[in-house]
């Protein structure tokens, strides 16, 4: 198993998306990149702790590449918003990928700079950098689209990211995913 971190907006509009992904193993919102010492969920919504809403995958490798963890991160939310995400507005909403090593980093390099240079984004503000600390986020932010999946936000704006990634990105049988 390997790990990567993404920060797009609300984490459980995007943990809910990278759940519904083959070979991704786990998901686990929390925060990352900010100062605060294990920062509480309304710390974090405050603004004050630098932090940014991000999710911890676990994934098999062997199934799903970091490359195409990436087209699903870029594809899921608006990378070209500074701090802002949908409804949600705030550094701790903004678009960051948190690199567990060296290779990650210069893949997420090279990877937003190929979608810049294709013309499919243009001004990409994702922050990219080495992940220090992560914070599990309290339990109930964990699995928060499965759990309540008749909340309004959720149904707003965690079900259609769980749509289009299931659409975009859906697996035949040899578990191969037929569009990265």
């Amino acid at each position: 198993m390997e790990r990567a971190t993404f920060g797009g907006g609300c984490f459980w509009c995007v943990e809910a998306a990278f759940e519904a992904l083959e070979g991704v193993e786990s998901v686990t919102s929390g925060y990352a990149g900010g100062e605060t010492d294990d920062p509480t969920y309304r710390e974090v919504c405050s603004g004050q702790t630098g932090h940014a809403e991000v999710v911890q995958l676990e994934y098999a490798p062997e199934t799903v590449a970091y490359e195409d963890l990436l087209e699903v991160f870029f594809t899921i939310h608006d990378p070209t918003t500074k701090d802002r995400e949908g409804p949600d507005v705030g550094s701790q909403y903004r678009s960051a990928i948190y690199a567990h090593d060296d290779e990650q980093l210069e893949t997420a390099e090279a990877f937003a700079a190929e979608l810049e240079s294709e013309g499919l984004y243009e001004g990409i503000v994702t922050e990219i950098e080495p992940l220090e600390t992560f914070y599990k986020a309290e339990e109930k932010h964990q699995n928060y689209f499965e759990k309540n999946p008749n909340d309004a936000y959720c149904s707003m704006h965690a079900a259609p990211k769980v749509e289009k990634v299931r659409e975009k990105f859906a697996t035949d049988t040899a578990s191969e995913p037929t569009s990265l």
